[in-house]
């Protein structure tokens, strides 16, 4: 099971070095799509307790 999933890591590392080179004008926009995604998440989470934490 191990051995599976150390293949399966190196053929998605390759997969994303791959897609970098091939096309890094588009890797670079899903990346900063992933960041915008991921800054939205923790400023949701920060008003969320913002909003419990002043009731």
């Amino acid at each position: 099971m191990q051995r599976g999933r150390k293949i399966l890591l190196w053929a998605v590392l390759a997969f994303v070095v791959y897609a970098i080179v091939t096309s890094p004008a588009q890797a670079a926009g899903m990346a900063r799509d992933g960041g915008s995604i991921l800054a939205d998440g923790a400023r949701g989470v920060g008003q969320f307790f913002d909003a419990l934490l002043r009731s």
